[in-house]
């Protein structure tokens, strides 16, 4: 996710390379990133951190504690914080990196290609200038939402950051039910894939709601309402609501578990 953040950013021309500072602890990585123009990439934190104005924390929780340990003598009080580690509270940051100025943000996967869905918030010393330049960073990887309380960042992160596995998981049980109907993959592939792609569209540019959209396709007798009737007997839309509330509990529970990093207490997963 951080090496899409480097890309949308250039990408969109919100910033330049020249701008750009990528901190890479393994020289293998860093010499791959080296070849893709996106910045100067850096193996030490006194290398890059003093000099920036924003500092992403782009790396998996499990990680933070060696990362806040290793980065905490070079960074800056006045210094914008933008993290996209799940589970990782902004207390949490703030803390262990002694700041006050952070940015905590939940994107997901179709920001690779510039449609991903973004929810953030903030402590309350980031100003209002910082947060809309961070909010236009974050706005090159597709749409975003400000929200006032931490948390519906772990909520977010059960509907939009882990709702795309959803989305494939729904198509793969489509897939399979084609490919037994007699189509081949890529016939079956291409009928849901396209499927989706025209539904969702057609969702955006309509006035009408889920179950309005349902009413229309589903006529009395028809197959779209055989369908239906037979998702409504399995209890499918409360399975799906579980597993929603399920991802959402588990995001609340990684946010919990705690370690401490130079005595200083933090959540990690």
């Amino acid at each position: 996710m951080g090496l899409t953040y480097a890309q949308s950013f250039l990408r969109s021309h919100i910033t330049d390379k020249s701008s750009m500072m990528i901190l890479e602890r393994s020289p293998e990585k860093a010499a791959t990133l080296a070849t893709k123009g996106i910045g100067t990439v850096c193996n030490h934190p006194g290398d890059c951190l003093a000099g920036a104005d924003l500092i992403i924390l782009a790396v998996k929780p499990q990680d933070c504690p060696e990362l806040f340990k290793s980065i905490r003598s070079y960074v800056k009080p006045d210094q914008v914080f933008l993290s996209i580690m799940a589970g990782v509270k902004i207390t949490t940051i703030c803390e262990s990196l002694n700041v006050t100025k952070v940015i905590r943000a939940m994107p997901n996967l179709p920001a690779q290609i510039g449609m991903g869905m973004t929810a953030f918030t903030s402590s309350d010393e980031v100003t209002r200038l910082e947060l809309v330049m961070v909010q236009n960073l974050i706005n090159t990887t597709g749409k975003t939402i400000y929200v006032e309380k931490e948390t519906a960042i772990d909520a977010a992160t059960a509907i939009s950051g882990s709702g795309p596995a959803y989305v494939f998981h729904f198509m793969n049980a489509m897939i399979q039910a084609a490919k037994g109907m007699g189509f081949s993959d890529s016939e079956a592939e291409l009928l849901v894939s396209q499927t989706f792609k025209g539904a969702v569209d057609l969702y955006n540019k309509s006035d009408f709601n889920c179950t309005e959209w349902i009413a229309r396709v589903a006529s009395k007798g028809g197959t779209t309402e055989a369908a239906i009737a037979s998702f409504v007997d399995s209890d499918v839309e409360k399975d799906i609501i579980a597993g929603a509330e399920a991802a959402f509990a588990r995001a609340v529970d990684l946010g919990k578990v705690t370690s401490k990093v130079d005595g200083t207490q933090i959540e990690r997963i």
